[in-house]
């Protein structure tokens, strides 16, 4: 990743945007999609697997799902307040033994994390240039399940995307959202042996879920 956009990324969620974060979901559970989302991983029989959390944010996926049985996870976040507030969350469930937190970007650091059997990217590659090293190095690592929750692709997200970009210039603020091509996603996904498993969608955003071929029968 381009260093600006990691340096906007520790600039566009920092300490005040995570306390915020934290405190919402403490008070109301996690958002409408990562709740679409935990609830199809759920129905994939995640029990006794591992976890590969990436962008996890202040931690909504990990703390759902090690609830729901998983044996551990990795997080991986390039905010470094988000990760604070994700280990303040573990701590407070006593998920914090069970929780791997490393700071940084995952395309870079891809070569010192294991393999997991299930890789999640809630709301991430929106705020990644380069998607196709994200998707291929993620889903490389999924042994049984990944998924996605990102934009739709549609007229009225890629021009509400633009305009955001477009305010942030004015303001000189350094940090962008990008509208990837839903299909170039799923051939990343797909060119690593897996397959579509499950999809919903909202009016904004898709939540996807694929399979390795080799596991269809066990998911």
């Amino acid at each position: 990743m381009p260093c600006c956009q990691c340096q906007a990324i520790e600039s566009e969620f920092d300490p005040k945007t995570a306390a915020a974060e934290l405190k919402r979901y403490r008070e109301r559970g996690p958002a409408r999609t990562t709740q679409m989302f935990i609830e199809a991983l759920r129905a994939a029989k995640i029990e006794g697997t591992t976890l590969l959390d990436i962008g996890g944010g202040i931690g909504a996926i990990q703390h759902a799902l090690l609830d729901l049985g998983i044996s551990h996870a990795i997080a991986v976040e390039g905010s470094a307040a988000y990760l604070a507030a994700s280990q303040d969350e573990a701590r407070r469930r006593g998920h914090v033994d069970r929780v791997r937190y490393l700071h940084g970007d995952f395309v870079e650091r891809a070569d010192e994390i294991s393999p997991a059997d299930v890789v999640t990217l809630d709301r991430v590659i929106c705020c990644y240039p380069d998607m196709p090293s994200l998707v291929a190095r993620s889903s490389a690592r999924a042994r049984k399940l990944y998924g996605l929750v990102y934009p739709r692709d549609t007229w009225w997200n890629r021009a509400g995307l633009a305009f955001l970009n477009l305010l942030r210039r004015l303001r000189r603020d350094p940090f962008r959202v990008f509208a990837h091509r839903a299909a170039d996603v799923e051939a990343a996904v797909r060119a690593n042996g897996l397959a579509p498993l499950s999809h919903k969608q909202t009016l904004v955003w898709r939540v996807d879920v694929y399979v390795r071929r080799e596991a269809m029968g066990t998911a």
